[in-house]
């Protein structure tokens, strides 16, 4: 394992908690990590200062890989070789906004991707001192993005959409990252620019590519799957060893080519990391129309995804007893549902026994565990099985009441949970509705894209036998 450089720092993550001296848990997917006597001074002295060695480094790498702490890059000492690249085609008044924020501080280079107006982009690029580039014919945001590669000199290139407005120093937050030798990539928060209706109020709240507020190493399986590349600060050398026929983003998608190549250099041992220290404004869709259009979009990249990383995709990960407690308390079954849940206790219990580790707290985990599947179940049946849900809601009877209050908790649980924890603009009821409308147009874009690659591995479940990890490579 590669440490840490010298000079890193760790943060624990928000969630990691300490069970007993050197026996640690947290990270996504959880897991519980003990430490010898080696690794416990090694702990300290990450506690008191910066890496200093290979033995700290190492473990500083293991904390930061699996979730439970993450990396705080040092200083530098000089600024970094970066070239912004900025692929856009037409909508020169964004372009001319987002040229404006990044002042004089690193060369611009603007691809035109076959704009129609090709002089009002030549017009805002020149305005601002950018070098232009200029492709014929529209290939995308992926091939824009390789053009900008072809014509990129720096060992760093900062990816940036022209809908995007970021002030000036935002490659720097995100530059100092790469004193890590395996860092292919690191992105910074995305936050809605908005309008002030409906729409834009739920977009600020939940837009799609806001992925929170929480730093993460970026790897499928996470809490932090993916990053979208509308601003992305990328080492060049790392994106042309994955390239395939010498592209780096496949130019054969039009969506969902920056989670393609996330999840490519995540195969080739690479790190990418998020950022939210830093954070970006992004120009979002004014109308319902035009945003639930852009969701669909996003929806139709999940076959193709999944046909180019069949592990990596999942809908719904269900552990097993969890998942048992759930459908027997929607089938109004108290007592086995009672049963299923002392069982996902009493296996927990005896795992962590197996592995010497307290089992203090099982209870509250596992009450966890069950919440966090009914809400992934309800997500998954509004995004894929709407119209079923809505059919089952249809009156029938005075006995079927339960039945209809068993949907309707599929059906609305997930968006008022958030709603409740946001607290956003919005009031519950018009959130729920935006939420509801929002996962329906998803999902209509995920079963286009089934039908068009002729899979169902989108949509399809996955059992996770393992509910958690104790590593062993935590005792070395």
């Amino acid at each position: 394992m590669t440490p840490l450089p010298p000079g890193f720092r760790i943060a624990l993550d928000q969630d990691t908690r300490e069970l007993a001296d050197g026996l640690w848990f947290g990270g996504s997917p959880a897991r519980v990590l003990r430490l010898t006597g080696a690794g416990r001074q090694a702990w300290q002295d990450l506690g008191d200062g910066p890496v200093t060695s290979a033995v700290t480094g190492t473990l500083a790498r293991r904390l930061t890989d699996a979730g439970l702490a993450h990396p705080v890059p040092p200083e530098p000492e000089a600024p970094a070789d970066v070239t912004v690249a900025v692929p856009v085609r037409d909508r020169a008044e964004l372009l001319d906004r987002c040229l404006a924020g990044l002042g004089k501080a690193y060369p611009v280079l603007v691809v035109d991707d076959g704009s129609d107006d090709a002089a009002a982009i030549a017009a805002v690029a020149a305005a601002h001192g950018a070098k232009l580039v200029r492709r014929d014919v529209n290939g995308g945001p992926g091939a824009a993005r390789n053009t900008a590669l072809d014509h990129v000199g720096t060992e760093l290139v900062a990816f940036l959409d022209s809908d995007c407005v970021a002030a000036s120093g935002w490659v720097d937050g995100l530059a100092k990252h790469f004193a890590d030798p395996l860092l292919a990539a690191v992105a910074p928060r995305v936050r809605a620019l908005a309008p002030d209706n409906w729409a834009g109020r739920y977009t600020r709240a939940a837009g799609s590519l806001d992925l929170g507020d929480r730093p993460a190493r970026v790897a499928p399986g996470t809490r932090t799957s993916y990053v979208p590349t509308a601003a992305l600060v990328a080492r060049r050398s790392a994106l042309t060893s994955v390239a395939a026929d010498g592209a780096v983003f496949d130019p054969r998608l039009r969506v969902g080519e920056d989670v393609d190549l996330v999840w490519r250099l995540h195969e080739a041992g690479f790190r990418v990391r998020y950022a939210p220290d830093v954070a970006v404004g992004h120009h979002e869709p004014e109308t319902w129309r035009a945003l639930l259009g852009r969701r669909a979009r996003y929806g139709t990249s999940a076959a193709p995804l999944a046909l180019r990383h069949p592990k990596a995709l999942a809908p719904l990960a269900l552990h097993l007893w969890p998942a048992v407690t759930v459908g027997a308390l929607l089938a109004r079954r108290p007592v086995l549902a009672a049963l299923a849940f002392g069982g996902s206790v009493g296996s927990m219990r005896k795992l962590l026994h197996a592995h010497d580790v307290p089992d203090a707290g099982v209870v509250r985990a596992m009450a966890t565990a069950v919440r966090q599947t009914w809400l992934g179940c309800g997500r998954y049946g509004t995004q894929f099985a709407a119209p079923l849900l809505a059919a089952l809601l249809v009156p029938g009877g005075r006995r079927r009441w339960g039945r209809r209050a068993a949907v309707a908790s599929l059906l609305l649980g997930p968006p008022l949970t958030a709603w409740a924890g946001r607290r956003p603009e919005l009031g519950p009821v018009r959130y729920t509705a935006a939420a509801i409308a929002d996962d329906i147009a998803y999902g209509a874009g995920v079963w286009a894209g089934c039908l068009a690659h002729r899979t169902t591995v989108p949509v399809r479940p996955v059992l996770v036998r393992r509910p958690l990890e104790i590593d062993p490579k935590g005792k070395r």
